[in-house]
């Protein structure tokens, strides 16, 4: 880490605390930005569907192409910047302060503004459309910025919450800038006053956008590649550099192809299939908005404020079953012969459930995306995050772009709305299933905070101690059968166990030890060769930069009381000198998987549901200073009287 970024992380470490996502809406080191990303998004779909409606209504004013044509030029314009300079802006926010850059690129939304009041001043089709495509080159520049810029602006605890707000805030000003637009476009007004809207929108997001704390440069000395292509491709490998960053931004990409297409669809789909007015058009739009914005503003309620991977596959189930769920609703409902406005539509029993289906699917969309794109800053290297973010940024404008090139085409095979409604949520199961498949990861933590958010209420304190990435050994207190699951669930990353083999064993659960690739063990007297090929495991391990779990006591306690560390600790860290992380679970004694008053697992409901425990993390203790009693005098302080 470099001076300056060590001096940036010292300066958040002495900000405030923030007790929810919320309050960073008042924080300075967040506000800003959170303005400025609205501000800019409202103005693309401003002019963007002003644009649009304007030519769609008066084609004959401007051009001789039908409105259909100029109404995917349109669009084409827009998302081409993101292929051409996506990779270039990732590059300058890694080289360049983003707070500056974040400056310079309202300043040119500004001018672009003062090109499309050109535009409309000259009634010039080319330059209104050249307007949009430099909309499109501002929102490509900026997109790396904004997204890579959190991570230096906020706490780990806090990245979940900003990001979540960042999504919300986004869909509501893509809804209320299409609204606008549409008001302005239809509205009778001289065009001119479209643009003149616009270029106040984007002053007030240039001054936002001054109030957006320094964020230095990760890479100041970066050479800038000119050339798109090969840069793109290096920005990909990159990310491809870490497996699960690499296989969340295809997540992120699927997402944007699977919600593109669906809202895409509105227009045809409000007036063909539900048989309904403009105005219902609208009405889908903001419920699917609505859900989108719930669902990213709960994450932080369901995650408890850190970054839980366990909410993507809940919210790939989501996204499957209502978008399925909404293709059959669709396919039965039956429309009136002439176009019903949103009252009508509403006063039908069949109307509602398409509209709870359209907002479940947005709800969880937020708890599938949200999570990834943390994931994504968080787990990138700090010098190539931008970098990394543009390469996202690229292949969601790809996924997007072959998303609509199948939709359109499946369209033109004779296939109706409702199917390829259908369809898409298939091949939503089964892009999740390939993906859970390659990184196990996701699944088993989503199985890990189904289980503790079953059966407890798990506090955490000190477990920011679990270091991001690096070599490390965690030691705890072993109180019951699901200890791995529970630490697993509140750990930044992966945990591999050692763990007694009969415990690896275990009916149900041995599918998450085998797939968190546990260590098994056995002692020496039953069998050594076991236990020798456990310690090299565990070495190979640390060698690869990996966090081992160890219970040092070698069995379940069934006293309630710790029993001596053992000296496996010591022969691990004479061959892998790495720094030990101290924990300690409260409250599992007595519970369903414990050993009070007998075997575990024989007394269901011991103590009812959502019982409160809590995880225990104190400072990383130097290897040399990690004697197997100075570790359990640690381990027993955490714990502390409740057992």
């Amino acid at each position: 880490m470099s001076k300056s970024e060590r001096n940036q992380q010292n300066a958040i470490q002495r900000t405030s605390n923030v007790s929810n996502q919320y309050e960073l809406l008042g924080v300075p080191r967040f506000r800003p930005l959170f303005w400025t990303q609205f501000l800019g998004a409202f103005n693309d779909n401003l002019f963007k569907n002003a644009l649009v409606v304007l030519l769609t209504f008066q084609t004959a004013q401007w051009t001789s192409l039908r409105p259909e044509i100029l109404a995917n030029l349109a669009a084409g314009l827009f998302i081409l910047p993101f292929f051409l300079f996506s990779a270039t802006a990732g590059q300058l926010a890694d080289k360049y302060d983003k707070a500056l850059l974040s400056r310079l690129t309202k300043l040119l939304e500004v001018a672009i503004m003062f090109v499309a009041i050109a535009g409309f001043f000259l009634h010039s089709l080319s330059i209104l459309l050249g307007a949009l495509f430099l909309l499109g080159l501002q929102s490509a520049l900026f997109g790396p910025v904004k997204y890579a810029i959190l991570p230096q602006h906020l706490k780990e605890e806090e990245l979940l919450g900003g990001n979540a707000l960042v999504e919300a805030g986004t869909f509501v000003a893509i809804l209320v800038g299409t609204l606008a637009g549409g008001l302005f476009a239809g509205a009778g007004f001289d065009p001119v006053w479209i643009a003149l809207a616009g270029l106040l929108v984007a002053v007030a997001g240039y001054f936002a956008s001054r109030g957006i704390p320094d964020a230095p440069a990760p890479a100041p000395d970066l050479v800038i590649n000119p050339n798109p292509l090969t840069e793109t491709w290096r920005n990909i490998g990159f990310a491809r550099e870490n497996r699960t960053v690499f296989l969340s931004i295809l997540g992120i990409s699927w997402f944007w192809l699977y919600g593109a297409l669906f809202l895409a669809q509105f227009p045809a789909f409000g007036k063909n299939v539900l048989g309904g007015s403009e105005g219902v058009v609208t009405l889908l739009l903001a419920v699917f908005t609505v859900g989108i914005g719930l669902g990213s503003l709960l994450c932080e309620r369901l995650s408890a404020r850190h970054v839980e991977l366990g909410l993507v596959p809940f919210g790939s189930i989501g996204l499957t079953i209502f978008g399925f769920d909404m293709a059959l609703a669709s396919m039965g409902f039956a429309a009136s012969a002439t176009p019903a406005s949103v009252g009508e539509l509403l006063a039908q029993a069949s109307t509602w459930r398409i509209l709870i289906d359209l907002l479940l699917l947005g709800m969880f969309g937020g708890f599938f995306i949200v999570p990834l794109y943390a994931l994504v800053q968080l787990r990138s290297a700090p010098a190539q995050r931008a970098r990394i973010i543009a390469a996202n940024n690229i292949l969601n404008a790809l996924f997007m772009v072959v998303g609509a090139i199948g939709a359109a085409g499946l369209l033109g095979a004779g296939l109706s709305i409702p199917m390829l409604f259908a369809v898409a949520a298939v091949c939503n199961a089964v892009v999740a299933l390939f993906i859970y498949g390659l990184v196990p990861e996701f699944l088993l933590r989503f199985i890990a905070w189904l289980l503790i958010h079953t059966f407890y209420r798990v506090q955490k304190r000190g477990v920011e101690h679990i270091p991001h990435e690096g070599a490390a050994l965690v030691v705890c207190n072993h109180v019951s059968f699901v200890d791995p699951v529970i630490l697993m669930a509140v750990s930044p990353r992966p945990i591999r166990f050692v763990m007694d083999h009969r415990i690896f064993r275990t009916p149900i659960i041995s599918f998450i030890f085998r797939h968190t690739r546990a260590i098994p063990i056995a002692p020496a007297r039953e069998d050594p060769a076991m236990m020798e090929q456990a310690f090299e495991e565990v070495a190979r391990a640390l060698d690869e930069g990996e966090l081992v779990g160890i219970f040092p006591e070698g069995r379940i306690t069934d006293t309630g009381e710790l029993y001596p560390f053992r000296p496996g600790v010591t022969r691990i860290l004479e061959r892998n000198p790495v720094p030990v992380i101290p924990l300690a679970l409260q409250g599992l004694w007595g519970s369903f998987f414990s050993r009070k008053d007998g075997p575990a697992m024989s007394k269901p409901f011991r103590r009812g549901l959502f019982s409160t425990i809590a995880v225990v993390g104190a400072p990383l203790v130097a290897p040399e200073q990690a004697s197997p009693e100075h570790l359990q005098e640690i381990v027993a302080g955490l714990r502390g009287r409740w057992k």
